[in-house]
């Protein structure tokens, strides 16, 4: 099947292992449905600690930025991603730290330079349905995760727009989603853990910090087999993800996606109609936009 007779699907994430943890069993169930899944990856996550200490080893520390692009393919690969993109920026490390002086860095960079590349990507893979982050609202507060929300919608209206300082003829995407950890899985989670007896990750100040449920638009719901990716995906980043963390992995699999089968996202625009509560990024898209 040809690009042009299937819906597409554009992610955007920070640094390799993000695609892992947010949306990815989403992008798993859309893989399987015959969607082509891209990804923008806007940096090499060069500045991401070493949290499994069994890959801390001096060749690893030396090349973390080839390891970690390794590491991308092999999770993208797991999940059924088509295409991986990278936006071709240096990570730019925590809030306040050194790193984010960095000239290569992302968040350092001109914002008109970042939503050019972005536009241009957007124009050449014409996707129908755009996810993204949204603003840290009181949570994550990553200097580029925070870009890749100011750069995100200026670079859906310039591809969108009849300027020819990018390449690319204008694309117009239909719909735009924000990722979304709602307090609603937390609890759920957190619950399951008492269930069964078992030590919650989720300490008080995880539930102090301000719910933003009353903006989840849209709960897609996903398997098991799903979740299975989900994990497996997240194992690939060997450097990054400790298979012995009880964030991740303290629940068993099948337990952890019976307590809370979906993941949430908000709605930021609507090209089509559809549903005020969605069940599917896609919903309201039509055949006709297959072009």
């Amino acid at each position: 099947m040809s690009m042009q007779e299937q819906f597409r699907l554009l992610s955007v994430h920070a640094h390799p292992d993000d695609e892992s943890s947010k949306g990815s069993a989403s992008v798993a169930k859309y893989s399987d449905a015959g969607v082509h899944n891209v990804l923008v990856c806007c940096t090499g996550g060069e500045e991401g600690d070493i949290i499994n200490e069994e890959m801390n080893r001096p060749e690893i520390v030396e090349n973390l930025g080839a390891v970690r692009r390794d590491e991308l393919t092999a999770a993208t690969d797991i999940i059924g991603y088509h295409n991986v993109i990278m936006l071709g920026y240096r990570d730019s490390g925590m809030k306040d730290s050194e790193a984010n002086s960095h000239p290569d860095c992302f968040a350092a960079a001109p914002l008109g330079e970042a939503v050019a590349r972005l536009a241009t990507i957007v124009r050449a893979e014409r996707p129908h349905v755009v996810m993204s982050y949204g603003p840290a609202r009181g949570g994550y507060e990553h200097p580029d995760h925070e870009r890749v929300y100011e750069i995100t919608l200026p670079a859906l209206e310039l591809a969108a727009s009849d300027s020819t300082a990018i390449d690319g003829e204008p694309w117009q995407v239909l719909k735009l989603y924000t990722m979304s950890w709602s307090r609603a899985r937390m609890l759920a989670t957190h619950e399951k853990f008492l269930e069964l007896g078992l030590e919650s990750p989720f300490s008080d100040d995880w539930f102090s910090r301000p719910s933003n449920d009353h903006l989840v638009t849209t709960k897609v719901p996903i398997t098991a087999e799903q979740f299975d990716r989900r994990c497996d995906a997240l194992l690939a980043h060997k450097t990054q993800v400790d298979p012995n963390s009880p964030f991740w992995f303290g629940l068993p699999r099948a337990e952890a996606v019976a307590a809370y089968p979906y993941e949430d996202y908000e709605l930021v625009f609507s090209r089509v109609e559809s549903p005020a509560s969605e069940s599917d990024l896609f919903a309201g898209i039509t055949s006709e936009a297959l072009v």
